[in-house]
């Protein structure tokens, strides 16, 4: 009501109709973080006009998971059954999907009916893409009996690169999450901005490279 002033009363008449109009609300946003539905509020001044339907806000939360390069649950689910057989193997969408799938389990991924089993998964996935949005990155580990002691590989970089840096192995793996991203990609380049942001608020005059590859 504070945002969109007469426009939100003209919506309800009475006490009633906002009554039915928040369980209604509250059936379709539950399982959401207060922080997602905090952001998905502020693009919406940016984007409506008008106070905006259930069906238009949950096209605005499902736009804030893209943003991070988070494919939908249902998305998700179908890359983690094709490829639970050998998931050190596959390189994930993202992250997140990997870590939803093992949480839920490969077996049952496998071997489950999608009735059985989505629930489970879309529950574990949310709560890892929440996590996610917090600014937690989230890398799948190495294959077994297969690790990459290249002096080329991520990890070896943002490895070396922090101790150059001074920094804790924890931070340099924040700070160069962007790096795992497609280069020239906007989701890249949004990461990146993120992690300057990081610079600023840990106090740390570092320039953060380009690429990790020679």
């Amino acid at each position: 009501m504070t945002i969109y002033g007469h426009k939100f009363k003209s919506i309800f008449d009475n006490e009633n109709e906002i009554r039915i109009a928040k369980r209604e609300w509250a059936l379709s946003l539950k399982g959401y973080s207060e922080q997602e539905l905090v952001g998905a509020v502020n693009r919406c001044k940016e984007e409506f006009i008008w106070m905006p339907t259930i069906s238009e806000f949950l096209s605005v939360m499902k736009k804030g998971f893209e943003d991070y390069g988070l494919p939908s649950a249902m998305l998700a689910y179908r890359e983690a059954c094709h490829h639970a057989d050998h998931p050190r193997d596959h390189q994930w969408s993202h992250p997140a999907v990997y870590f939803a799938g093992r949480a839920t389990d490969w077996y049952r991924l496998r071997c489950e009916e999608k009735s059985q089993v989505f629930g489970d998964f879309e529950f574990n996935y949310r709560k890892i893409c929440q996590r996610v949005l917090a600014g937690e990155a989230l890398e799948v580990p190495l294959a077994k009996g297969l690790p990459d002691k290249s002096s080329n590989t991520l990890a070896a970089f943002i490895q070396s690169w922090g101790e150059e840096n001074k920094v804790t192995p924890e931070q340099a793996a924040t700070l160069l999450f962007y790096l795992q991203k497609l280069k020239g990609s906007p989701v890249r380049e949004h990461f990146k901005q993120r992690s300057e942001e990081r610079l600023k608020e840990w106090g740390l005059a570092l320039e953060l490279p380009e690429d990790y590859q020679p």
